[in-house]
């Protein structure tokens, strides 16, 4: 798999400083390769509720195998689609979607498995939250721990779901608090919300359905406040997303927090569009403002629309860019759920990969996030294909300097016999946690690039191509690179 594989590496070593190298290695490329693992519903994993433990992590297993084999380098895992949880909680029931039946143990802990082998494999892992939804279906029985048996007075029912009123500040807290709870306990790389805010507009007989929070806003009135009906739910939302933000910062400054909205702001931005749903005066997201004030790390526009035609791809993509004023990253959502099923001809695995390359063309918008993990498994359209040849070289994840922007110290590296195989040996240096391991080789004037996962202490080189020289660094969490610990490679 990796590059570095290939290098046959002499007996005879010498150290050199980066200065004495004859030739320094070039900046390795940076490129967020992401994929979403979605859980509502067993939509990618796991295939079906109350499989063996043993078979459940296959399946999972199996979803970041194809990952790192086609050099992506970020999973944003489903941990929490309707006040549940598919990790151990004190504060919500564990997931019917993996048993059956909320609240019911299944055995194991998949958020620590999914963190423990993403890092293995050199994959980031990304907590993914839903913060409002209590039910999918309403219906459904539900756990005397769940929210909606605790704390009735903090839901409401809106069409088929059980929804959290966020005017309320205890529903704020609470959603905080599973949160940061997750941050402390878990070594995930980043924590991610979804376009879930108020809910999507659903009507009745034909007329639309009012989110019930009359009786709040109400309230709110009555204590003096001025605010029209719109202007206070997107309040309340600002005010998540604010604290939220905080709150994660605070527990650890290193965990990045994204957000993956509804891929147009208002109709109208930028001119033309028009989007079929107005989400800042329906579901209340004012997310142009959270761009605008920092409260986020990278935004992941859902853009799940063709290259051409009145919400074209690229049209968007500008737009969400540009309206980062404080240099946060843009990472398109792609949308490998419209790849053909069934015959229908929505999108095209060929049109997926010119949006990668039209991402890539873009100055500011340094990656992307596919959706789902089960049409990527399935290779619908050949779209494995497509990434597998997009996604040739390893490259690092996108750097966050305002997060922290002090490299990590220079890593020491040697080389040994070891059973017939050159072995390159790492030791980390200095505090800094390792995230992933830098390593060029160069022969003549060219350099080969691969990266390993920070975890990793040793790496088989190869014995096909002979190198001269080696050029190894440690990447921190926040993506900086140290200076490289250089080996020459001299002939025996």
């Amino acid at each position: 798999m990796h590059r570095l594989a290939i290098l046959a590496v002499p007996a005879i070593l010498s150290a050199q400083s980066q200065q004495q190298a004859p030739l320094a290695p070039p900046a390795a490329p940076r490129e967020a390769r992401a994929l979403w693992v979605a859980t509502v519903n067993n939509m990618d994993w796991p295939s079906r509720q109350g499989l063996p433990a043993e078979e459940q992590q296959r399946e999972l297993l199996a979803i970041l195998d194809r990952a790192a084999e086609l050099n992506m380098n970020t999973i944003v895992f489903q941990v929490r689609p309707e006040a549940d949880a598919l990790y151990r909680s004190d504060l919500e029931p564990w997931s019917r979607y993996l048993t059956g039946e909320q609240g019911r143990s299944p055995g194991w802990d998949p958020l620590a498995f999914a963190v423990a082998e993403s890092h293995k494999r050199g994959l980031e892992l990304h907590a993914w939250f839903n913060p409002y939804r209590v039910a999918f279906h309403k219906e459904r029985p539900r756990s005397g721990s769940h929210i909606s048996r605790r704390r009735p007075d903090l839901v409401v029912e809106y069409a088929q779901f059980l929804w959290m009123d966020p005017a309320l500040p205890e529903v704020r807290q609470l959603m905080i608090r599973v949160i940061t709870d997750v941050v402390r306990r878990y070594d995930v790389d980043g924590v991610h919300i979804d376009d879930y805010f108020y809910p999507y507009p659903a009507s009745r007989d034909g007329r639309p359905l009012p989110f019930p929070d009359a009786r709040t806003y109400r309230s709110y009135r009555n204590g003096g406040g001025q605010l029209s009906l719109g202007d206070w739910r997107r309040r309340n939302v600002d005010n998540l997303v604010r604290d939220f933000y905080a709150a994660v910062k605070k527990e650890k400054p290193w965990v990045k927090v994204g957000i993956s909205p509804f891929g147009v702001w208002r109709p109208g931005y930028p001119a033309g569009t028009t989007a079929g749903l107005d989400q800042h005066a329906e579901l209340f997201a004012d997310v142009r403002k959270w761009l605008h004030e920092g409260w986020l790390d990278y935004l992941a526009p859902q853009l799940y629309w063709p290259t051409r035609g009145p919400q074209a791809f690229p049209l968007l993509l500008q737009w969400w860019v540009q309206e980062s004023q404080r240099g946060r990253h843009v990472w398109p959502g792609l949308a490998l759920y419209k790849l053909p099923l069934d015959g229908s001809r929505r999108m095209r695995a060929m049109e997926i990969a010119e949006q990668v390359q039209l991402t890539r063309a873009a100055p500011g918008a340094e990656g992307h996030i596919h959706f789902n993990a089960r049409i990527l498994m399935d290779n619908v359209d050949g779209i494995g294909d497509y990434l597998a040849r997009l996604y040739a070289e390893p490259v690092l994840p996108p750097a966050f300097p305002w997060l922290d922007s002090i490299p990590p110290a220079r890593p020491e590296a040697r080389v040994a016999r070891q059973g017939g195989s050159s072995v390159l040996h790492l030791t980390p240096t200095g505090q800094k946690r390792v995230a992933h391991w830098l390593i060029h080789s160069r022969s003549g004037d060219q350099w080969q690039r691969t990266v390993l996962p920070g975890v990793a202490r040793a790496h088989i080189l190869g014995d096909r191509v002979s190198a001269e020289l080696l050029a190894v660094s440690a990447v921190d969490r926040s993506g900086n690179v140290s200076d490289a610990a250089i080996l020459r490679l001299d002939s025996p």
